[in-house]
């Protein structure tokens, strides 16, 4: 009895001094960015704004970018490097192609964390199905992500932005995408996230029928249909989405870790501010970390001094 109570005192102790939170995690974030190009780059507030926003993420998938140069993620990355006083190598970016019909352009860009992953392989997909091309208005380009630190040790990322007008056809039209890249890569693991443009009148309810992604049961909507993933406070509407597939990805989320990231109040913006940097809010996940107590605290002293080196911490 009285071992046990020094034990129990002994882990009271510890769990105290380390702050301990089972759930350290890799944080995976979406984010339409609202037409980042030369403008925007230019304001030193709005790029400042969206660094911060990325800096909480290990993954982050970012949208709408316009800029024609393929200086945005160099950019980002040098901005990431000086804010977090640490290694240049810490994040790293990987960028599609310029995608889009005639001469209206934009680019998919993951920044990520290469300590905790690293791209496998990426795939364009390309939208060319005989009977139903050119679908998408911004074909999917597709990451194999690996991630040995995590419960799930690899997983796809598919995201898409489609044109509000065409959201139904284009979201239904993902179940084939990701019929393709399965057979391509022979991988179970999947997240689709992005601006989906998929609530109010761009998907009606009656609409979510003619989704096989929203019908077939083996995929798990984690942003529902009533939240609001918009800034202005006229508008409520759940645009942006995130949908998992495959068990061990599914069993690996960590619980309550979906989120809506309001940068707006965690900045403390008034709304004109806030839409300067975007109209949509972030929207993220968490998966968990592989191992016990002890792989925890090992990595969690590992987070610790990058923390103090980087003067930042996670929200």
């Amino acid at each position: 009895l009285i071992l046990s109570k020094s034990l129990k005192m002994l882990l009271f102790i510890l769990l105290s001094l380390f702050n301990f939170n089972p759930s350290l995690s890799l944080k995976i974030c979406s984010f339409n960015v609202r037409s980042f190009g030369e403008t925007k780059i230019a304001r030193p507030e709005v790029v400042n704004a969206v660094v911060k926003i990325i800096s909480r993420c290990d993954i982050v998938l970012l949208m709408e970018i316009k800029e024609s140069k393929n200086r945005v993620c160099p950019l980002l990355l040098e901005k990431l490097s000086s804010q977090l006083k640490g290694s240049k190598d810490e994040y790293r970016c990987v960028v599609s192609e310029r995608l889009g019909r005639k001469s209206y352009k934009e680019q998919y860009a993951f920044i990520y964390s290469q300590h905790l992953v690293s791209v496998k392989q990426t795939y364009q997909y390309r939208d060319t199905q005989p009977g139903d091309e050119d679908v998408f208005s911004r074909e999917p380009f597709t990451v194999w992500f690996q991630s040995p630190k995590t419960a799930v040790k690899e997983f796809v990322i598919i995201p898409l932005h489609t044109t509000p007008e065409t959201a139904v056809r284009e979201i239904d039209e993902l179940y084939d995408v990701y019929l393709d890249v399965k057979q391509h890569w022979k991988t179970e693991n999947f997240i689709f996230m992005g601006d989906f443009n998929a609530g109010c009148s761009y998907v009606p309810q009656k609409q979510w029928k003619n989704i096989r992604m929203r019908t077939y049961s083996e995929f798990i909507w984690l942003i529902g249909d009533k939240n609001d993933t918009t800034v202005k406070t006229s508008t409520s509407c759940p645009y942006d989405r995130i949908v998992v597939s495959g068990e061990k990805l599914i069993n690996a989320i960590v619980p309550h870790s979906v989120d809506i990231f309001n940068f707006q109040k965690a900045f403390r913006m008034t709304e004109e501010q806030a839409l300067g940097v975007s109209d949509h809010f972030p929207v993220e996940f968490e998966l968990k970390p592989k191992g016990g107590f002890f792989s925890w605290l090992k990595s969690k002293f590992s987070r610790k001094r990058r923390t103090r080196k980087g003067h930042h911490s996670r929200s």
